[in-house]
């Protein structure tokens, strides 16, 4: 048995945050803002020359503050700069780094949680104060994990804190694998038994509905209180939306792959710097939150004892599978392998690909398939499964 960690972050809204939470987040951010121009001038990317080189000059400027404050500091101050670096490497950053966030970065030195008692114990400058939230059912599964970072995060709607939790997990050997091909509207999987499964997931027509919404609301509404308040309104529906799609996705492919104990997915993590369509497609694209759905799948896996690999997502859906020569479009999303007559949907061909690719990852003789079968009717046997019966 292999084992792995599983990390998720529980939401916590604090019931009466103290007044002083307000000057706490401001001095944050200006510590922060000197780390990170530090950085900058001194083109420091290593937390711990940064700590090194400025903590000095901090403790003796704020000797109060609990120490491991100017740690967490240190940390976001790096981790910032770097994604700056970054950007503007790509050409997609200018000017300096700034930190304006209301955000506090938490180690376990400066939190105690209790689910218990319903009480986080937060260290502040004038020492540790009890902090009362609102329970949630959801945050009784997390009373046997570990406790890990945490984020202090102010918003309109509260304050809250932010909690890492990981959980070792013993993950089993698979017999085999299931290739999953991840799509904009539909996910498609190839069993091991030559059988196929496409769930129709609607999600490009649920992203696109909100964005012709809100495009609708910055026509109508130029500027002004009420634009934020619809834009932040039909943002939060569209999330939770496709949060709960995401989830009861996931748990459907975890299902039907759990009796093999393996789950295959393309590696798409840098699939945007790839993207070169029409304005129209790059946006689509841009928008659907392909990695989100795949983290969801890998951890709902591993609780289960399954397995998931990632495979190089280069041309699964334009080579054959059978003889592993291009294939050539044959109307509409079909496509033809003109060397030996295979036939059939272009996202199967991905998933079946992305599973030949996994077992040959791991030194499995893959011998030559039949070919899916056709009906009388002509059209590929697949279940489709509405978002509604995802549901049921």
């Amino acid at each position: 048995m292999l084992s792995g960690t599983i990390k998720l972050t529980a939401k916590f809204k604090l019931k009466n945050p103290p007044e002083g939470l307000d000057d706490l987040f401001s001095l944050y951010r200006e510590i922060v803002n000197f780390l990170l121009t530090y950085a900058y001038e001194n083109n420091i990317t290593s937390f711990y020359r940064l700590k090194k080189e400025t903590y000095k000059e901090l403790r003796g400027k704020y000797p109060q503050l609990p120490s491991h404050y100017l740690y967490t500091a240190c940390q976001m101050a790096t981790s910032i700069y770097k994604s700056y670096r970054k950007r503007k490497r790509k050409g997609k950053a200018n000017g300096k780094p700034v930190f304006k966030k209301e955000v506090i970065m938490l180690d376990d030195h400066l939190f105690k949680l209790d689910l218990e008692a319903g009480v986080i114990k937060f260290s502040t400058p004038s020492g540790r104060i009890p902090l009362e939230f609102y329970p949630a059912k959801y945050h009784e599964k997390f009373e046997s994990w570990r406790v890990g970072q945490a984020w202090l995060v102010k918003t309109p709607e509260g304050v809250f804190i932010n909690v890492v939790f990981s959980r070792e997990v013993e993950v089993g050997e698979p017999e085999t694998l299931v290739g999953v091909d991840l799509n904009e509207n539909n996910v498609t999987l190839s069993l091991p038994n030559g059988g196929f499964v496409q769930i129709i997931t609607h999600e490009r027509e649920i992203r696109t509905g909100y964005f012709v919404k809100r495009r609708k609301i910055q026509k109508k509404l130029r500027t002004g209180k009420k634009r934020k308040e619809l834009l932040e309104k039909y943002g939060l529906r569209e999330r939770n939306r496709l949060n709960d799609l995401y989830h009861k996705l996931a748990n459907k492919i975890v299902e039907l792959a759990e009796k093999y104990g393996g789950i295959a997915l393309e590696d798409l993590t840098e699939i945007r710097d790839s993207i070169r369509y029409s304005a129209e497609m790059n946006g689509r694209l841009h928008r659907w939150s392909f990695r989100k759905l795949q983290s969801i799948i890998e951890y709902k896996a591993k609780l289960k004892g399954v397995r998931v690999v990632f495979v190089n997502p280069a041309f699964t859906s334009s080579l054959c599978p059978i003889c592993g020569e291009k294939l050539s479009p044959n109307g509409c999303r079909v496509l033809k392998c003109l060397n030996c007559g295979f036939e059939a949907d272009r996202d199967v061909v991905g998933s079946w690909n992305i599973r030949l690719r996994a077992l040959k990852m791991w030194g499995v003789s893959v011998p030559p398939e039949s070919h899916p079968m056709k009906p009388e009717g002509g059209s590929l046997p697949v279940t489709k499964l509405t978002p509604y019966t995802l549901y049921g």
